[in-house]
């Protein structure tokens, strides 16, 4: 089963099923929130990083969602880490105050 599983083309085809669609509506569901909570929780001087963090978020949703509809669900899923990624960061660098630890790395 795994010996031809490094050969081009096989690896994305062997993996893509792999993630369900439910786990990405999940984790889009959970991002989008946190999204929502980060941005109204700006700093007052983080205006300008906040923006820029929240378009990299909404970014990478958008991707995830676009490789949700062609079935590339693998793609779909790191988008979303890299969505969340994103926030986890800013709430980090005290770019907004949060305070929920289920959706921020507080």
């Amino acid at each position: 089963m795994f010996e031809n599983i490094f050969k081009e083309g096989i690896v994305v085809n062997w993996m893509k099923d792999r993630i369900a669609k439910s786990k990405i509506d999940k984790y889009y569901k959970l991002t989008s929130e946190a999204l929502g909570i980060a941005r109204k929780a700006v700093v007052k001087n983080k205006v300008e990083e906040g923006e820029e963090i929240f378009l990299m978020v909404s970014s990478y949703l958008s991707d995830a969602m676009h490789f949700k509809k062609e079935g590339r669900l693998v793609d779909a899923y790191g988008a979303l880490n890299y969505a969340h990624g994103w926030l986890d960061c800013g709430a980090r660098l005290r770019i907004y105050r949060v305070s929920d630890n289920r959706l921020f790395t507080v």
